[in-house]
């Protein structure tokens, strides 16, 4: 489970790029209200930490989406268009602290305590972020622009580890 590893092809993140599209589009056409973004944009939360989470079931999770996809895409591909498959250099956004993966415990938390009270649509709507973001995560220009993600769960960690430390008032 330790294996940092991820293959990925055009197919497959044409894969995420198409479920970002179908999540995107209507929000796009109709009010464009912020909250009706909150299920993708938390499921996409998940996805793109998933890729950082090196060694744990998330990582193992979003290694798995990752080669699903690009499996799945290159086959579709092949049989659609007649054409090989086109390989992706991967990267990673960062490195997670011990502090920043327990940020990421609560956000999965967070995640499951909200697609547990959501209705079908926005069901399918956390799972359709999770998995374009653990595909998406693993490109260098994605990870590149995400760089700030892992410093901040990283951050936030560290805050809450010292805030519980700290003698005195916690509020």
């Amino acid at each position: 489970m330790n294996t940092t590893s991820v293959s990925l092809s055009l197919a497959g993140a044409a894969i995420a790029i198409a479920i970002l599209w179908a999540n995107l589009r209507p929000w796009l056409a109709g009010g464009r209200d912020p909250k009706a973004l909150v299920p993708y944009g938390a499921g996409a939360a998940l996805g793109s930490l998933a890729t950082i989470c090196v060694g744990g079931a998330l990582g193992w999770g979003a290694r798995g989406i990752a080669g699903a996809a690009t499996a799945g895409g290159d086959k579709g591909v092949r049989k659609t268009a007649g054409t090989g498959q086109s390989a992706l250099p991967t990267g990673r956004m960062g490195v997670l602290t011990p502090e920043g993966g327990v940020v990421v415990c609560l956000i999965l938390v967070a995640v499951v305590l909200l697609f547990k009270a959501a209705g079908k649509k926005e069901k399918r709507r956390i799972l359709g972020g999770f998995v374009s973001f653990a595909i998406l995560g693993f490109l260098p220009g994605v990870a590149a622009t995400l760089t700030w993600w892992p410093d901040t769960v990283n951050w936030a960690g560290a805050e809450l580890a010292g805030a519980l430390s700290t003698t005195g008032s916690f509020l």
